[in-house]
């Protein structure tokens, strides 16, 4: 793994972050027992940024993390979560759309009022058993998870999530801020109106697409933004070691995505790559990209992605996957990103 890379105001992330959600029982449950394996082993094999949310699990991905790292020196490692949902524990809980976290009793339910944010910040401190939070993002503002309510979410995130996100910078209580969101479209409306130090972005730039990041990926360089990629496997699809997984983008994969991935498979055992290391190594080779964070949910996953994101790959795969269209001419990749 190579050395842990500046994002701003000195925080630093290890190349490879650990994802949160998956230990919050998305899609299925995860005991007790398997998310601390993980979160140990994750520690044993030098990862250091661990990135978790309110939404997952309903805070229970926050609290099995706070347990993992309680008693750590807290400059040993990084922490970054989210605000925008509010966590409340209810007896008939009504599930907000996209909720597929395994767990009964609970509803977060967005809140992205100057008051919902530090509501939010709070309970995730004493959720996690720490007095900082090193990066804290915004969560899934957007056109693609509001829909219409998004010119109102936008203008609440504008003039009271993001500022009430700043003076928390201001207090030291934490060192950087940013949005966490899956579509750029949002990202490129809001950096120009209102200064981040970085932007959490899933399934977009990834070794199986990158049209639908390009602009963010040329305009965050240019400006001093860090981008952290979330969802390199793209929701699952490059995860499996031998064929493409049956999720995309957090559901059922469409038959054009799975072609294409297939493609990649079918390239990449030419050359005798595991998949899942190309998607985790890929990202890193961009200058803008400070790290990238897979979602992991037992010892295993963890064991499997240190071993990908150390993996030798040969400059002929990419130069293979480039040949023939899979990745365009002028992509930055490993071993050649300047």
């Amino acid at each position: 793994m190579t050395a842990a890379q500046i994002i701003v105001q000195g925080v630093q992330v290890s190349p490879l972050g650990f994802g949160g959600a998956p230990i919050g029982n998305l899609y299925e449950k995860v005991t007790e027992e398997e998310a601390q394996a993980a979160l140990a082993t994750a520690l044993d094999h030098d990862i250091r940024y661990f990135d978790t949310a309110p939404f997952y699990g309903h805070g229970l991905s926050e609290e099995r993390m706070g347990r993992a790292l309680a008693g750590r020196r807290r400059d040993s490692y990084v922490l970054s979560t989210k605000v925008g949902r509010l966590v409340s524990r209810e007896p008939w809980s009504v599930r907000t759309a996209g909720d597929q976290f395994a767990v009964e009793g609970t509803r977060a339910a967005f809140d992205y009022s100057r008051d919902g944010v530090q509501r939010s910040f709070e309970a995730s401190l004493e959720r996690l058993g720490v007095s900082r939070i090193d990066i804290l993002l915004l969560h899934d503002i957007g056109r693609l998870t509001h829909g219409a309510r998004h010119a109102e979410v936008l203008r609440l995130a504008l003039d009271e999530a993001l500022p009430a996100m700043a003076r928390l910078r201001e207090s030291g209580a934490v060192q950087a801020i940013g949005i966490g969101v899956n579509e750029q479209e949002v990202v490129l409306d809001v950096l120009p109106r209102f200064p981040l130090d970085c932007v959490m972005l899933a399934g977009r730039y990834t070794l199986l697409e990158q049209q639908h990041s390009a602009e963010l990926m040329t305009y965050a360089p240019a400006h001093g933004v860090k981008v952290l990629v979330a969802g390199a496997y793209n929701s699952g699809l490059l995860g499996p070691a031998s064929a493409p997984g049956a999720t995309y983008n957090y559901g059922p994969v469409d038959a054009v995505t799975l072609e294409r991935a297939r493609s990649l498979y079918a390239e990449c055992a030419r050359e005798d790559v595991d998949v899942g290391a190309a998607a985790l190594q890929f990202p890193l080779a961009h200058p803008a990209v400070a790290g990238v964070i897979a979602g992991l949910r037992s010892r295993h996953e963890v064991l499997s992605a240190v071993t990908r994101v150390r993996a030798q790959i040969p400059a002929a795969l990419w130069r293979r996957l480039q040949g023939s269209g899979l990745l365009p001419q002028g992509a930055y990749v490993p071993g050649e990103a300047s």
